[in-house]
């Protein structure tokens, strides 16, 4: 048996372990989730923040861009920006998905590329993408086990679980597809631009956004701004914000009850008609079936009033 095979079989047990739950869950540590699928999900939109998926069973593919992203117990997942994408889940006869998600921390990637070798990053054929997939190595599978082992124990959790992401970051950044990873810290070349254009998308997306404002705080021209962000993300920045509130709409009808006209001012349209038939066009259901299916997904009760 190989050193993966051997890390792979160890990180399933963990995480049948640690994922009893369907759905995404929090773990002992910020920054750690679980994720647990009973059964096969057809293609439907996601939104993941920057991360790094690794899993221990079953499969996900990812779409985006016309490009299909696999992740499963050979390859992880490495998003460096906020990704809305589709994703469909694969399950198997040996159980269930089981996948863990380690945040990216822009604090530690600084840190580590400060100290880090000097010398020029090796390209990247497929260019610089806020999201790859690429082969699972030995040293990222065994730290990926001994994270696991550290959230049995919440004092082994806190003591030891940092450092371990710290370390995963780090495999990542020296794995073959981590010149993509790295070029988020490099905040004058497109990528890092680009970030900071999102994450102002993502805390003002209840607002009306200027297009032109971002292009100029991202130091580009409209027409450059409008060809980086789609060669980063895979669509135009209106769209990307569209995604974004359909998406925080969705989470808010979910975990508060509250109904889509609520939920529609809460992420910034004017017009609850609009909203729904663009929820639908979107996610392929009405607010009501989408929430309703999601609950079920996720094991919630429904809320006993939901207010419109």
């Amino acid at each position: 048996m190989s050193t993966i095979e051997a890390s792979n079989r160890k990180m399933t047990e963990l995480l049948n372990v640690l994922a009893t739950s369907e759905g995404v869950r929090p773990s002992l540590l910020d920054g750690v989730n679980f994720t647990r699928v009973d059964r096969p999900l057809p293609r439907s939109p996601v939104l993941y923040e920057p991360s790094i998926v690794i899993v221990g069973q079953g499969r996900k593919r990812g779409y985006l861009g016309g490009q299909v992203y696999t992740y499963d117990p050979h390859n992880y997942l490495v998003l460096s920006v906020p990704m809305p994408f589709e994703c469909e889940t694969e399950v198997g006869p040996d159980g269930p998905l089981l996948a863990v998600s380690v945040r990216i921390d822009l604090a530690v990637l600084g840190e580590l590329l400060m100290k880090m070798d000097r010398k020029p990053l090796p390209p990247d054929g497929n260019g610089t993408h806020g999201m790859y997939s690429t082969p699972l190595d030995p040293a990222l599978s065994e730290a990926t086990v001994r994270l696991l082992e550290s959230l049995l124990s919440p004092v082994d959790a806190q003591v030891l679980g940092p450092q371990i992401m710290r370390e995963i970051t780090y495999r990542v950044l020296c794995g073959e597809r981590g010149s993509s990873l790295r070029a988020l810290i490099a905040m004058n070349g497109r990528l890092g631009q680009i970030q900071r254009a999102l994450e102002c998308m993502h805390a003002n997306y209840f607002k009306t956004l200027d297009i032109d404002v971002l292009a100029s705080e991202a130091s580009m021209s409209v027409s450059a701004f409008h060809h980086n962000f789609k060669a980063i993300t895979a669509t135009s920045p209106l769209q990307y914000l569209k995604t974004i509130r359909l998406h925080k709409a969705r989470m808010l009808m979910m975990q508060e009850g509250i109904g889509a006209g609520i939920a529609a001012g809460r992420v910034g349209y004017e017009s609850t008609s609009q909203f729904s038939r663009e929820f639908k066009r979107f996610f392929g259901s009405t607010p009501l079936e989408e929430v309703a299916q999601m609950r079920t997904l996720l094991g919630l009760d429904a809320p006993s009033t939901m207010s419109i």
